[in-house]
């Protein structure tokens, strides 16, 4: 009986990305994962997996993968010192080139588009994975890889990541930053969070019928400029100037005067 090649990788960090990366794909039979490397300690979370972990980059053994999943300041100096050559690095960036990995090792892109944290587990299955190579071979074996452990699977050049990056900062961190806004105006005023719970889902269930632009309701949208003003009196200096920023560029979509 013929017997499929396992794929043998290799982890760099130790941070969400990293933790939730190698839980993927330490699942995975067609994959061996050799080696996981972080500076310092590994968190606990790190525990539950069976694998060799090392603190110093030249114990790093050659492997058909490396993943190098680092904040994007350290990406460059830690491709520059992997010990060996002719093997796939790549790295979980979605703002980073694929360049900056350029040395004696081909290289590539393996960007999973999620917000991470350890504390909450994911399914890869919906998360959408961005791959990006220098030849056609290293292409298929990170799509491969990809389609081990999702069904969303794209390709795109560096340049068209960082939009899509921006993108992200736009659809999730900022988004975000907004709830938090929410919630300290409810508690604030003694008002728990929870009951805007609904409106939050229904907002998020909307977009996935129709474009977010025909989906903007509320004061700015329909130039109600009486509820607008009233509102601004009732914020603090931050909160107001962040409710005008936000108004003023919901105005100016829709064609009306900005306040």
């Amino acid at each position: 009986m013929k017997t499929t090649k396992q794929i043998t990788i290799s982890v760099i960090g130790g941070g969400n990305v990293a933790f939730h990366l190698l839980n993927a794909l330490y699942k995975k039979s067609e994959i061996t994962v050799k080696q996981i490397y972080n500076r310092s300690d590994f968190s606990s979370d790190f525990d539950i997996f069976s694998i060799e972990k090392i603190h110093n980059l030249t114990d790093l053994k050659p492997v058909d993968v490396c993943f190098i999943a680092v904040k994007d300041e350290a990406i460059a100096q830690i491709a520059q010192n992997i010990p060996f050559s002719d093997s796939l690095i790549v790295h979980t960036s979605g703002n980073t080139e694929m360049e900056i990995l350029k040395g004696k090792n081909n290289i590539g892109v393996f960007y999973p588009l999620q917000s991470f944290s350890k504390s909450k587990s994911v399914d890869f299955k919906n998360i959408p994975i961005c791959l990006e190579a220098e030849n056609k071979t290293d292409l298929q074996l990170l799509e491969k890889i990809a389609r081990l452990l999702s069904e969303k699977v794209y390709f795109m050049d560096s340049k068209q990541r960082k939009y899509l990056h921006i993108s992200a900062v736009f659809a999730n961190n900022f988004t975000n930053y907004m709830l938090t806004v929410s919630q300290q105006i409810c508690e604030q005023q003694h008002i728990p969070f929870e009951i805007l719970s609904p409106l939050i889902e229904e907002t998020f269930q909307k977009i996935k019928h129709i474009a977010p632009a025909q989906a903007q309701t509320g004061p700015a949208r329909r130039d109600d400029k009486k509820t607008i003003h009233e509102h601004l009196q009732l914020l603090n200096a931050s909160q107001g100037e962040l409710y005008k920023q936000i108004t003023n560029a919901i105005l100016d979509d829709y064609g009306k005067e900005k306040l």
